[in-house]
């Protein structure tokens, strides 16, 4: 199969964009899989990463061209660019978690090799840390539905705390499965175009500027962002800086003017026509509907 023939997903089994101002979004395989009848056809994600906990039941998983099934209790790692499907028994319980690049480049930053564990994908059957694994994985569960004081520095926690378990799980049993981190050229300029986004966002460089740290140019990092992602060079900019204005509206008592501000916007107005561009609503109303 030809990745061109892929379609590339903006969330589990969807086309649609990014639904929270989170950096991660958790709801149990059940509910979205039973849309489907268990079956998730094969896709992928230019900047989501997938981590799946299985307690119960059964799936076959495909990725990047092997397909393999395998019993719960179970982790699976998806990284972002992977082709992947599944095929879910009707009795399967469990979560996934899919997390946004901005947080795999936060988690990076701050865990180093062990975040390698998040570009490998593979599925590993789980043997003694399987409670702790699971115990984590409900708390994150509990947490993303049920927002309290402190939300956010605590699913920081989870996930890191996650992450470490998923990176021990390779140091234990190497997963026979594991596929090697994608050393791809156009791919590589992608990860780095993102990273380079994830430092600068703020400052909103143009897509020339960003070229030229790549040593591309800009017409060469607009085709790889559309054949690899979906989405031109300025898209993927906007998407990140739409997504640190929901954050920030949503977690801030700052006002509009002052999330444009900090956002490199040179006039609110300008702002709030480039949110309502994007989201159908002004900051204001998008505010409101978040406190309701």
């Amino acid at each position: 199969m030809q990745s061109a023939t892929v379609p590339v997903f903006k969330l589990y089994g969807e086309t649609q964009h990014w639904p929270t101002p989170d950096l991660l979004h958790c709801e149990s395989i059940p509910e979205r899989s039973r849309l489907h009848n268990w079956h998730i056809r094969p896709h992928r994600h230019a900047d989501l990463i997938h981590l799946l906990h299985l307690s119960v039941g059964s799936v076959t998983l495909e990725l990047e061209g092997n397909r393999q099934s395998y019993q719960a209790p179970l982790f699976i790692v998806v990284p972002a660019m992977s082709i992947h499907g599944f095929d879910f028994s009707p009795d399967t319980q469990g979560h996934i978690l899919t997390l946004a690049q901005p947080l795999l480049e936060h988690l990076e930053a701050r865990l180093g090799p062990q975040t390698q564990v998040l570009y490998q994908g593979g599925a590993h059957s789980l043997g003694a840390s399987s409670q702790r694994i699971a115990t984590l994985v409900e708390q994150l569960n509990a947490e993303y539905r049920s927002p309290a004081p402190g939300r956010e520095p605590l699913l920081e926690a989870l996930i890191t705390a996650l992450t470490v378990e998923a990176w021990r799980l390779t140091l234990d049993r190497p997963s026979p499965s594991a596929l090697p981190r994608h050393s791809d050229l156009a791919q590589s300029h992608l990860h780095r175009y993102q990273a380079l986004i994830e430092e600068q966002f703020r400052q909103q460089p143009s897509v020339e500027h960003f070229a030229t740290q790549l040593g591309v140019t800009s017409a060469h990092l607009n085709l790889l962002c559309r054949r690899l992602a979906d989405r031109s060079a300025l898209q993927l900019l906007h998407a990140r800086l739409l997504l640190e204005a929901k954050r920030q509206l949503t977690y801030t008592n700052m006002t509009v003017g002052q999330v444009a501000d900090s956002l490199g916007f040179s006039e609110p107005a300008y702002f709030t026509r480039f949110f309502k561009r994007l989201t159908g609503l002004s900051p204001r109303d998008f505010r409101r509907r978040q406190l309701a």
